[in-house]
C-alpha cells in the first residue's frame, strides 16, 4: 500500500470501514470534474474519535488525506493528487440537534441537504444554501467550498448560516470553533476560516447552522429578451434599485437551444431569459417586489413577461432552469458538457458584457459556450461544449478559460462564487490571489505542519489544470 498500514487502518474503523480494491479506487479518484487521480485507500468513519485517531496517524506517517461528502464538487476538490487516504465522511450522517428555541440546528458532515430540510419542514424552516445538488450534497462539502444556490441572492452562502463548527486537525486535536449565537464580537472568527477552505486546514466533524423560516408566499416570474445585454441591463436596474428578489436568474441562447433540444419545453427563441422570484410572509409585500422586478425587466426591453403564486405553473416557468445542467450534453450530438470555468462572479454592471464576452472567446477558438447563473448574486455560471476525444479541443479550451479570468479579473470580479477552486481554476485562483499566497500558505502551516490535509490545492495548486492529472475522458492518441 505504498507506506499506507491498512491493518492499522482497520482497527481504528473495522473491516468494513477501509477499502482499497481497484474498482473502489477508481471511483473514489474522481469527482465531477474532467480531474481524476487514485487514492491508495479510502476510509469511512462513523465517529469523531475515529476522525481524530485517522489525523493523528496520518500526521504521524505524512499520509495525504482528503475528506469526501458525495463527490459532487465540479473542480477537482475531492482529487486526491498525491494519492493517500480519502476521508469518506458520508457515515456521519446524525442530525444530532433542532432547536426551535435558539434557532439553531447541529449536524454531522455527511448530513445530505435535502434530508435536513426535510426534517425541518415540519417545523416551517429551511436551512437555504441549497444548491442544485442538494439531493446529494452533504452539509460538510457545502461548508468546505462555501456553496450556494438560486436563492443566494437573498439568503447568502453556507457561509452565512454557520455559527460554529467542529473541526479536527493533523495530530487528532478536537477544536470548537465559533458557537450557537448569532452574534460573536470578541476575537478571530476561525469557523470561518474552514468555511471554503477545501478541507486544506482539517476535517469538520460538526457544524451549528442558523436556519431560516419558510416563505408563506413565493411568486415566480419570467422575461424574454431580444438581446442579452438587455437582460444584463435589467439585472444591474433591479440590483440597483433595491429590490429584494428571492430568486434572479440568467438563461442564455445556448441554454435555450439545449433545455428545447433536450427536453421539448419548447422555450422561446430570444437571446436571453430572466427569472425572477420574490417570497415573504405577507402577499402584499410579495406582490410589491414582483411589481418592480416586472417593471424594471420591461424597461429593459423584456417582453411575454407573466408570473404566478400557483406551484404548478411556477414548476412550468422553472422547468427550463431546473433542467439546465443535465440538457447542455445534448446540445449537439459530438459534444459534452464540461465544468472548466464554471462559476465566476463579476459586479451586476459587468453582467451582461461578461456573457457577450465568454461567448466571444468560446467562438474564437472554435467552442461553444453557455453563460447563464445566479445573476442577482453576481454568480455567472458557465459550460464548455465540445468534443472530449480531440486533445486539440482540450487545448482550445484551456486558452479560452484562461482568457476568460483574465477578462474577470479586468472588471473587478472573481475567480469563483460558489463551486471553489479545486484543480480546474487554481491557476486562475492564484493569478488572482498572488499578494496573498504565501500568507495562505503561512495560515495552512499553522493548522497543517506536515501538509497532509488535501496538498496540492488552493495557493499550492497546479498552474497547468490541463495536466495536472488524467482527466476521465478518452482522448484520441490519449495526448492533450
Amino acid at each position: 500500500m505504498g507506506g499506507i498500514d491498512t491493518k492499522r487502518l482497520r482497527q481504528i474503523v473495522g473491516e468494513e470501514g477501509v477499502r482499497d480494491a481497484p474498482a473502489d479506487l477508481l471511483v473514489y479518484g474522481s469527482d465531477a470534474s474532467v480531474h481524476q487521480a487514485r487514492p491508495q485507500a479510502v476510509v469511512r468513519p462513523t465517529t469523531v474519535e475515529q476522525v481524530q485517531q485517522l489525523l493523528e496517524y496520518c500526521h504521524q506517517q505524512r499520509i495525504p488525506l482528503v475528506a469526501r461528502g458525495s463527490g459532487s464538487g465540479m473542480c477537482g476538490q475531492t482529487v486526491p493528487l498525491r494519492g493517500g487516504i480519502v476521508l469518506d465522511m458520508k457515515g456521519m450522517n446524525r442530525i444530532l440537534e433542532i432547536n426551535l428555541r435558539d434557532g439553531i440546528c447541529r449536524v454531522e458532515p455527511g448530513v445530505v441537504d435535502d434530508d435536513l430540510n426535510r426534517e425541518l419542514k415540519p417545523h416551517g424552516f429551511f436551512y437555504p444554501p441549497t444548491p442544485a445538488s442538494a439531493r446529494i450534497a452533504t452539509i460538510g462539502g457545502e461548508i468546505a467550498n462555501n456553496a450556494s444556490g438560486t436563492r443566494s441572492v437573498k439568503y447568502g452562502a453556507a457561509r452565512d448560516s454557520v455559527l460554529g463548527l467542529k473541526v479536527v486537525l493533523p495530530g487528532g486535536r478536537l477544536l470548537e470553533l465559533g458557537g450557537r449565537t448569532r452574534v460573536a464580537s470578541s476575537g478571530y472568527p476561525l469557523e470561518r476560516l474552514f468555511v471554503g477552505s477545501e478541507g486544506t486546514l482539517g476535517v469538520i466533524v460538526e457544524a451549528t447552522l442558523r436556519y431560516v423560516p419558510i416563505p408563506r408566499f413565493r411568486c415566480l416570474g419570467i422575461a424574454k429578451f431580444d438581446k442579452l445585454e438587455q437582460a444584463g441591463d435589467a439585472v444591474s436596474a433591479i440590483m440597483a434599485a433595491g429590490c429584494q428578489p428571492s430568486m434572479l436568474e440568467l438563461i442564455d441562447h445556448v441554454a435555450i437551444t439545449a433545455v428545447n433540444r433536450a427536453q421539448n419545453l419548447g422555450l422561446p427563441d430570444v437571446e436571453a431569459i430572466l427569472l425572477f422570484e420574490a417570497d415573504g410572509m405577507v402577499r402584499e409585500a410579495v406582490d410589491y417586489e414582483i411589481e418592480r422586478l416586472t417593471h424594471y425587466s420591461q424597461e429593459a426591453g423584456g417582453f411575454g413577461i407573466e408570473s404566478s403564486y400557483e406551484a404548478k405553473e411556477r414548476e412550468r416557468i422553472f422547468a427550463g432552469r431546473k433542467k439546465l445542467f443535465p440538457s447542455l450534453s445534448n446540445f449537439a450530438d459530438a459534444l459534452a458538457s464540461t465544468a472548466l470555468a464554471d462559476d465566476m462572479a463579476v459586479p451586476y454592471s459587468r453582467m451582461a458584457e461578461t456573457a457577450r464576452k465568454i461567448h466571444q472567446v468560446a467562438e474564437r477558438h472554435g467552442l461553444i459556450m453557455t453563460a447563464y447563473g445566479h445573476c442577482g448574486a453576481g454568480c455567472m455560471h458557465t459550460k464548455i461544449l465540445m468534443d472530449t476525444s480531440k486533445g486539440e479541443q482540450w487545448r482550445a479550451a484551456r486558452q479560452a478559460v484562461a482568457e476568460i479570468y483574465q477578462w474577470v479579473r479586468q472588471v473587478g470580479g472573481t475567480t469563483s462564487a460558489e463551486h471553489g477552486i479545486g484543480i480546474s481554476k487554481a491557476a486562475a485562483f492564484k493569478e488572482e490571489k498572488a499578494p496573498l499566497l504565501e500568507l495562505m500558505r503561512a495560515v495552512k502551516a499553522v493548522f497543517d505542519p506536515q501538509g497532509i490535509m488535501n496538498p496540492g490545492k488552493l495557493m499550492d495548486a497546479p498552474d497547468d489544470w490541463l495536466h495536472a492529472s488524467p482527466l476521465r475522458y478518452d482522448v484520441d492518441n490519449g495526448e492533450v
